[in-house]
């Protein structure tokens, strides 16, 4: 292994034993209430141990309502990692250990598929504080893994097997599925029609074989992800719960939020359209998913594990790394706000009234939106490009059209 892949590794394992020692003064503490909002040291894995009855073995789509709220590889890990969870007084402490066991490992494989898709870069991947800070809140790294996988393979035109890993990803965690938006165009760009289809049909297989047993023996408990995303209102860290906090109602959230959504994908297609030669994947996936998180109904604290990879894989130029630093800034001032809230409103003697939380969600939303703004910039000026000179799009289509009337 190079010099600079194991200084990666190390750095990779340095951030986990920080981010350990964050969360280890609520598993000393049991994880109380409020204790573990004033400490910033929440997990959901502890919490959702006892919760959907992984404690007592049961399988976790058998609870019907009661079911975990994740999509079916999350699931099957809770429930794999609960199986072999040690019994006896001290079992949420185990569980929760084995499982950052385990994330830990998936933090440490993903910095070195960081290293090879941007290697000037990929120190930023495990020095994020955001990302240290968020570590062990949640299962996410396991999608975020195969995520990343499927933006490599797919940059080295392994189509095949970047298909069959985002069709896994979306099976651990919904939202890759919103990178088949710029896979589509780039693939269009190239002038693979048959290829965009195919990659689509072996996703959609992957994604099939993978939910269709479980939907097949547990419906309800396989349901309930999809019922609770259509059905939440206003939630945690999103826009719409700031501006609820701020005394701004709206009404038709559900509309407004995809509609909102549909206008950046638009802006988005606009981008790539201008783009004079094709974009890389790693160039684009920053802006898609970031785009969606900024408009969707919930904005977890967790969820800047996604965003980081994406943002080390899309930056290009050093000139740029300030806009990443500054995003990293408003990600640590919401890491901070929304734990201080949730002790306010579970009954500490101090924390962050809703409008400064609201205030440091905009904060956060804002930041986002610069350093999208900044790799759009630098993408319109050359910089973000896979370095193929292309037709666009609208060539492309034109072309088509008189040859085809």
């Amino acid at each position: 292994m190079q010099s600079r892949a194991r200084a990666i590794v190390a750095l990779a394992i340095l951030t986990s034993l920080i981010s350990f020692a964050k969360f280890s003064h609520c598993e000393s503490s049991g994880w109380a209430t409020p204790d573990q909002y004033i400490h910033a040291c929440y997990s959901d894995i502890p919490a959702l141990y006892g919760e959907r009855g992984l404690s007592k073995g049961e399988w976790a789509y058998s609870n019907g309502a009661e079911s975990v709220e994740y999509p079916v590889v999350t699931g099957a890990v809770m429930w794999a990692l609960a199986y072999i969870t040690p019994d006896g007084n001290d079992a949420v402490r185990n569980y929760f250990n084995i499982n950052i066991f385990f994330i830990a490992l998936l933090l440490i494989l993903t910095a070195l598929i960081i290293y090879k898709l941007r290697p000037e870069f990929s120190y930023l991947y495990p020095l994020a504080p955001a990302g240290i800070a968020s570590l062990y809140i949640n299962w996410d790294l396991w999608a975020i893994i195969s995520m990343v996988g499927a933006i490599y393979w797919f940059d080295r035109k392994k189509l095949d097997l970047s298909a069959l890993a985002l069709g896994i990803s979306i099976s651990t965690k919904f939202m890759p599925i919103f990178l088949l938006f710029p896979i589509a165009f780039i693939l269009l760009r190239r002038n693979q029609l048959k290829g965009a289809l195919r990659y689509l049909l072996i996703s959609a297989a992957t994604f099939t074989a993978i939910n269709l047993p479980v939907y097949l023996t547990t419906p309800e408990g396989w349901l309930r992800f999809y019922q609770l995303n259509l059905s939440r209102g206003s939630d945690w860290g999103s826009l719409w719960y700031a501006l609820t906090a701020l005394g701004v109602n709206l009404a038709n959230l559900n509309y407004l939020s995809i509609l909102i959504l549909l206008a950046g994908f638009a802006a988005i297609a606009i981008y790539i359209l201008e783009l004079r030669n094709i974009p890389s994947l790693a160039s684009l996936s920053f802006i898609v998913i970031a785009t969606v998180m900024c408009a969707s109904k919930v904005y977890s604290p967790q969820y800047v594990l996604w965003l980081i990879p994406l943002a080390v894989i899309a930056l290009t130029d050093k000139r740029d790394l300030h806009a990443f630093w500054i995003w990293q800034g408003g990600e640590i001032i919401y890491h901070i706000a929304i734990w201080q809230h949730l002790a306010t409103v579970t009954g500490a003697k101090f924390g962050l009234p809703v409008y400064g939380y609201a205030i440091a969600t905009l904060v956060r939303m804002a930041t986002t939106i610069y350093l999208i703004a900044i790799l759009v910039r630098r993408g319109l000026k050359g910089g973000a490009q896979s370095g193929l000179s292309h037709r666009s799009l609208r060539e492309f289509l034109f072309e088509s059209a008189d040859k085809y009337p």
